[in-house]
């Protein structure tokens, strides 16, 4: 079963860069988007034999994410339960019959981390969602988190210290995540590749590689066992980021 992730900033831009083949190409059971930036009806898209839904947030052009699935899901929910995080449309959740799906565009703590007090709120509650759900089945979690967790993960790990996605602070609540019982699939997997998910537009960073790995797959740890493998596709383009990707062994 093949689980697809990919921030497309803005989908109707990407829309126009090829994302219709990307998609039919990668021909994943679920796929998942984050940035969509759109409201209900501005863009019409569907793809034959997938089931799809959406979380718009209030500002226009802001945020928002989207699956869309293969498989008919036994439930489906917007946002984590607090009024706090759920207008922005960050988080949509598919429960299946075996584990559940949590796709999320993770808060950026924004320049001069203004929004990192917020950040650090959003963190904890998250986790606690995340930990209330893996209580009742195991858990794929997939999206833009908006942290490179270790110095391996970005370009320029000395010079970024302190800027948003590279906080101690926000390192610290993914180590925390992590603690909580959940795996991050690729660098489990690929301990010392150096693969990036996200470049600047600028500086001509993804022709340099200067970039940052912010896109996951975390899962449960019990379930991590059927995880065939797990990979960043850096040759997509489309986007400043790339899409992400699982394979899950079925049965």
């Amino acid at each position: 079963m093949k689980f697809i992730s990919w921030n497309v900033n803005g989908l109707r831009a990407c829309a126009g860069k090829g994302f219709e083949d990307i998609f039919k190409n990668l021909d994943a059971d679920f796929f998942c988007l984050q940035e969509t930036k759109m409201q209900e009806g501005q863009l019409d898209i569907a793809f034959d034999g997938y089931e799809s839904y959406w979380n718009y947030a209030q500002k226009k052009g802001y945020s928002g994410t989207a699956v869309f699935t293969k498989h008919h899901p036994v439930n489906v929910t917007y946002g984590i339960g607090m009024e706090e995080h759920d207008n922005e449309g960050r988080v949509i959740t598919l429960e299946m019959e075996q584990f559940f799906l949590v796709n999320v565009y993770v808060p950026n703590a924004q320049d001069g981390l203004k929004r990192l007090d917020y950040r650090m709120r959003w963190e904890d509650d998250f986790r606690a969602y995340l930990q209330g759900l893996d209580a009742r089945k195991p858990v794929i979690v997939c999206g833009d988190l908006n942290v490179a967790h270790e110095e391996i993960d970005l370009k320029n790990p000395k010079t970024n210290r302190r800027n948003a996605g590279f906080t101690d602070e926000e390192r610290g609540k993914f180590g925390v995540l992590l603690k909580a019982g959940f795996t991050d699939t690729f660098r489990t997997m690929h301990p010392d590749q150096v693969t990036y998910s996200w470049w600047s537009y600028r500086f001509r960073a993804r022709e340099k590689n200067a970039g940052w790995r912010i896109d996951y797959f975390l899962v449960s740890d019990r379930l991590f066992p059927s995880i065939e493998e797990a990979t960043i596709h850096t040759d997509i383009m489309g986007s400043d980021h790339c899409p992400v990707g699982i394979i899950l062994k079925e049965g």
